[in-house]
Order: structure tokens, then sequence, then C-alpha cells
């Protein structure tokens, strides 16, 4: 039974070259502003209007953990499409630029090293090897997960909490004091 081959679009994020399944990928555009929202993750940059589509928007390097960078003439948005069984979702992905379009066999595709828990390792479909370069595959259904994608940490809530606290405090000691 031949391995069947799977293309892979390839991109740049800070000098490293991820790849995502190719039958994800909607389109590729040129770095635009965005409308952005509020209270969202930093790595959330905002939403655009794509053909009457409202589209969230994600700066890749944010959502790694990695440094932000300034815009250029490089910088892309890739919009990815995935079709789950309840919906489908598209997002754009903010990365520094795209490079190639490779394709792998399943047994070219090296699974990533595990790291325990330390690490995230979710987003991690396999490693490929082209020429001296390691390529990291992403795995699609972990990046567009929804539940994941648009988390806002419990930190928020609890800055948010706390200021209600302190703003509850306040406004009782004020009463006290104005009923001396």
């Amino acid at each position: 039974m031949a391995d069947i081959e799977q293309e892979y679009l390839t991109f740049l994020l800070q000098g490293e070259e991820y790849g995502v399944d190719i039958l994800c990928v909607q389109e590729i555009r040129v770095w635009s502003s965005v409308t952005e929202l509020p209270n969202k993750p930093d790595y959330i940059k905002g939403v655009i209007n794509l053909r009457g589509v409202i589209i969230p928007i994600i700066d890749l390097r944010l959502r790694f953990g990695q440094p932000a960078l300034d815009y250029n003439e490089q910088t892309v948005t890739i919009i990815l499409r995935q079709q789950s069984t309840s919906r489908t979702m598209v997002v754009g992905i903010v990365v520094d630029a795209v490079s190639e379009v490779y394709k792998f066999t399943s047994q070219s595709i090296r699974k990533a090293p595990a790291f325990g828990n330390n690490i995230e390792a979710c987003f991690l479909k396999g490693l490929a090897s082209v020429e001296e370069k390691l390529i990291i595959l992403l795995d699609s259904d972990s990046l567009l997960n929804e539940d994941d994608l648009y988390c806002v940490s419990n930190q928020n809530e609890e800055q948010s909490a706390v200021s209600h606290d302190k703003a509850d405090s306040i406004t009782t000691e004020t009463a006290k004091l104005s009923s001396a």
C-alpha cells in the first residue's frame, strides 16, 4: 500500500519554519489593519471583514509566547478554515512570512518529543526534515480549537474581583466616615 503524500504550506516565525495542512488554507493576505475588540487575550489582534464574514486574527508569535514583532511588507495573514462536525471555524494567523509548499508522507513525519507537563505541545503534529532543516508541523485541529483559542485567562477575572472588593471596601469606609 502506497503512503499518501500530504501538502503543507510553510511559513516563518522568529526564524523557525512551521507548516500547516494546505487543505486548511483558505487564502493568504498581506497584513492589513484590524478592528480591535475589548477584553481579549493579547494574541488576538482583532477581527477583519472578509467578503461579509467576520474573521478573528491571531498573532501566532504571541500565541506561542514569543516576543512581538513590528509588522512589515513581508508580514502576512494566512486565513485557515477548519470544518468540524458542529461548525466551520475560520481564523486568520499573522506570521512573519510565507515560505514554501512541501509534500510529506506520514512515514516522513516524526513524532514530536515528549516534554513533560512543563511545555505545551498540543499544537504540534510532528516534525519533518527537508535537507538539513526541521519543519515544525502544526496540528490544525488543536491550533483552531475554539475553546483554547478564545480562553481569556482567569487573571483578568481575579484582578477584576480584587478591584471590586477594594471598591466595596472604600465605599464602606467612606459611608462610615460620612455617618460619623
